[in-house]
């Protein structure tokens, strides 16, 4: 399995297949899901994309990290798990 990875400062622009064009040409992109308002259907700005194995997902952190998309420079590193909320009363 390989490795997921957050892409941050997108383009409300950019779309799921805008995304996935850019990953590409580092290998096999398993997943793309930029993140959106549940309200109003826009992009809140970021996303995640899950690449074939994790050579290529370090390839793809490593060059498109600081490069520019949709007119955005773009912030690109592995994603973290989300921390366990304890909301139980």
């Amino acid at each position: 399995m390989g490795k997921k990875i957050y892409v941050g400062n997108l383009s409300y622009d950019t779309n799921e297949s805008g995304l996935r064009s850019a990953f590409e040409s580092f290998g096999t992109v398993a997943s793309v899901n930029v993140i959106t308002d549940r309200d109003t259907g826009s992009s809140k700005g970021f996303g995640f994309v899950e690449m074939g194995t994790d050579e290529e997902a370090q390839a793809a952190i490593s060059s498109l990290n600081g490069s520019s998309l949709d007119g955005r420079q773009i912030k690109v590193n592995e994603a973290m798990d989300k921390p366990r909320r304890n909301d139980r009363y």
